[in-house]
């Protein structure tokens, strides 16, 4: 398998951006579209390659992995938001978290390969909300805590 990066130029420099290069790969003689994203502790890796529409998560169909219907709207949902669903096919591998933050990981990343895909859709992309990460973490224990706020029972006597 051959993996070559295609150079951009920046406007300021003649020498492509490190991000430019690995943004867009070509494989096997078919020009790949990367984005990465992050949810809790979900990571997404997505790449979007022109194609009839297939969708394909951790090597199984995006409805067969996501088994909630709430899910597998939101993971569309970038593709419907710019009318490309049957226009490119989508691969992803996510790792880390559960499937709600796994499915707000691959939202972000399909957001991201979007707008490289074609920098005019970055506009409604942005407006639907699919380029922003959502920063809500889980809150660390304290000591002398039972969880993050949560104290142990108290006893008067």
């Amino acid at each position: 398998m051959k993996v070559e990066a295609i150079p951009t130029t920046n406007a300021t420099s003649a020498a492509p951006s490190a991000a430019s290069t690995r943004s867009r790969v070509v494989i096997g003689g078919k020009v790949f579209f990367l984005g990465t994203g992050r949810r809790k502790t979900s990571v997404a890796r997505v790449r979007i390659v022109a194609g009839e529409g297939k969708f394909i998560v951790n090597d199984r169909d995006a409805n067969g992995y996501f088994t909630e219907v709430r899910d597998q709207k939101m993971v569309r949902a970038p593709l419907v938001a710019v009318n490309l669903t049957t226009a490119v096919d989508v691969f992803v591998n996510v790792h880390g978290g559960g499937f709600t933050g796994q499915a707000g990981a691959v939202v972000q990343g399909l957001g991201r390969a979007i707008a490289l895909y074609d920098p005019a859709l970055r506009k409604p992309i942005n407006d639907g909300g699919f380029l922003t990460r959502d920063s809500r973490m889980k809150e660390r224990k304290k000591y002398g805590l039972r969880g993050a706020r949560r104290a142990f029972q108290f006893s008067k006597r």
